[in-house]
Parts: C-alpha cells; structure tokens; sequence
C-alpha cells in the first residue's frame, strides 16, 4: 500500500491569520458584547430572557451559514465573533442575575467547560491550533471553545470589578497587564498555541471591563459614555476593519491544506 499526497480536502483554513487587526477586532467585539448585551436589555427594554432566546437564534442561523462556507469569509466570521460574544455575557448573566449563582461558581463552571472542550479537541484531532481549522468537526470545536472563552472572560471580569470591587479601570490594568506578560512569554519562546488561547481568554474581560468603563455611569464608576454610543463607535470600527480586510485580503490564509491519504 502506498501513500500519497492529495489536494481532496473540502475547505481552506476557516479563520483569519492573527494579525494585529485580529486582536483589535476581537477586543472591540468583546466591548461589543458586553455594551450590546446591555442596550438591549435595558435600553430597548426586552429583558434578560427575551434578549437571549433572540440572540442565541440569530447566532445559530449565522453559525449555519458560516459552517457551510469552504473558507474564510471576514464579514461572515466576525460576525459570528461578535454574536457569541453577545450570547456569551448573556449566559453568564443569566446564571448570575436570574439563577442567584455566583460570580466566583459561574467562572470555575465555564473555565472547566472550556478545559473539556480542549480536552476532548486535542483528543480527537491531536492539534489546537486554530491555524488547522479545515474540516467542520474542528471548526465545531472551535466555536465552542470561543463561546466558552467569551462566557469564562465575562464572569472572570465582572468577579474582578464587582465582587472583589476593584472597579472597571483598574480591572482593565490587571488584565491588559497579563496580556502584556502572556506577550512578552511568547516572544521569548511560549508555545504560539498556547500564548494564543491564553491571551484569547484574558482579551474577554479586558475587553468587558473596558465596555463597562466606558459606558457605566459615573456614579457606577464607568465614563458616562451610555451603552448606545459605545456600542455605535465599536460596531462601526469593527465594520470599517473588516471591510479593509475584505478588500485587501491582508489575514488570508490562503495554503490548502495537504493531506496524507492511503492509496
């Protein structure tokens, strides 16, 4: 039996390169989440529950159409980013402002969620690199992974700020400084996967805690900013970025991946 080399595989990689832009998106999609989750909550007045049950179809239709893409697509992926960071504070407030369950239990929940969803990646395809995203059982993996991410790093922040009472700035310093360290680790010879993941989750509160900084009262020790206004300015950047990247193809992956297959 001889082995060769073959082109079959059905996708190109599913996920952009991690670029500076990469990190600019995710961290304006995490405000994203956690000023929009608010907005409609409070602003627009639907509710906790209404507002998840429409958040969480809207992104199982997109999920639906992004799995059926054969590639990267950014308007398609990032919108993806930015609905599982929505639905990822929502069931993060969910279990905490409706189940009465702790900020310290509902981030010790999510955080051993998403160990077993590595787990079990790593255990069926021996990689957890995000650069091997071509076949849609790792990309199921991996969204699944970001919804923990995003659900893990909104308890984690709102744990810092709120019931350790830390406030929203200083939140924002300790984990734009971690951030820093898991950098700083990589460039000095951290696994690329590992910073990868470790910065990822830590990106979330940041993130978090900035939104709330920026749009909490200021009596509530945020800048008064309103969760419209900031949710606006970060949703228009965030499509401005995207639309760049569309156009100049600048986080494309574009190597297929080559598969050793049986003959």
């Amino acid at each position: 039996m001889e082995t060769q080399r073959s082109l079959t595989q059905e996708m190109l990689n599913k996920v952009p390169a991690v670029t500076l832009a990469f990190w600019v998106i995710k961290i304006m999609a995490t405000t994203v989440g956690e000023t929009a989750a608010d907005f409609l909550i409070f602003n627009i007045g639907l509710g906790l529950v209404i507002t998840s049950l429409i958040m969480g179809a809207l992104l199982l239709i997109v999920l639906f159409y992004q799995l059926r893409l054969r590639g990267y697509v950014p308007t398609s992926y990032w919108l993806v980013v930015v609905l599982v960071s929505i639905v990822g504070t929502l069931v993060s407030d969910y279990l905490v402002d409706d189940l009465g369950i702790t900020l310290a239990t509902t981030t010790l929940l999510f955080g051993t969620g998403l160990a077993l969803v590595f787990a079990a990646w790593y255990a069926s395809e021996k990689t957890l690199s995000i650069h091997s995203i071509f076949t849609t059982k790792r990309e199921l993996f991996y969204w699944a992974a970001i919804l923990f991410t995003f659900a893990l790093g909104t308890s984690a922040g709102d744990l810092v700020a709120e019931s350790l009472g830390l406030g929203y700035g200083t939140s924002a310093v300790i984990f734009g400084a971690l951030i820093a360290v898991v950098y700083l680790g990589y460039r000095l010879g951290a696994g690329a996967v590992l910073a990868f993941w470790v910065a990822y989750i830590l990106t979330r509160p940041f993130g978090a805690s900035m939104g709330d900084l920026l749009s909490q009262p200021v009596g509530n020790g945020g800048l008064g900013l309103g969760t419209t206004g900031t949710s606006v300015l970060f949703l228009v950047t965030i499509a401005g970025l995207v639309t760049y990247l569309t156009i100049t193809r600048a986080d494309r992956i574009e190597t297929p991946q080559v598969v050793e297959v049986d003959a």
